[in-house]
């Protein structure tokens, strides 16, 4: 059974840091690039940030460029999302997406259930 758990959500006031942690196990295939989404009830699912496998392509949503850094260790089967300058507007449930691929396709073949991120102004 695949599982991908996430971790490290709280509340903090804008301006302090968070860093998310998303473990995956079960995951039998070599290879897969991970991504982070967040999602705010009512409104669409955002895509945030993913990286590869080899962590040789990384790319950011340009709402968090500069601030959000994505990283992996493959051993520990773990992926981080460190989030620093946070503004109310990344209030969010952060969701960690297994993708099908070792390059980032945005084809989601596993999600977690989320971590909630609340920022207070």
């Amino acid at each position: 059974e695949v599982q991908v758990v996430e971790s490290g959500g709280g509340l903090v006031q804008a301006g302090e840091s968070l860093r998310l942690s998303c473990t995956t196990s079960g995951v039998t295939k070599g290879a897969y690039a991970v991504a982070w989404f967040r999602q705010v009830p009512g409104k669409e699912r955002e895509w945030v940030s993913c990286i590869s496998w080899s962590s040789s392509s990384i790319s950011y949503a340009d709402s968090v460029k500069g601030r959000f850094t994505i990283s992996r260790d493959n051993g520990k089967k773990t992926i981080y999302l460190q989030m620093d300058r946070l503004i109310p507007e990344d209030t969010a449930m952060y969701l960690c997406a297994v993708e099908m691929y070792g390059a980032c396709s945005g084809k989601v073949e596993y999600w977690g259930r989320g971590t909630q991120v609340t920022v207070s102004s």
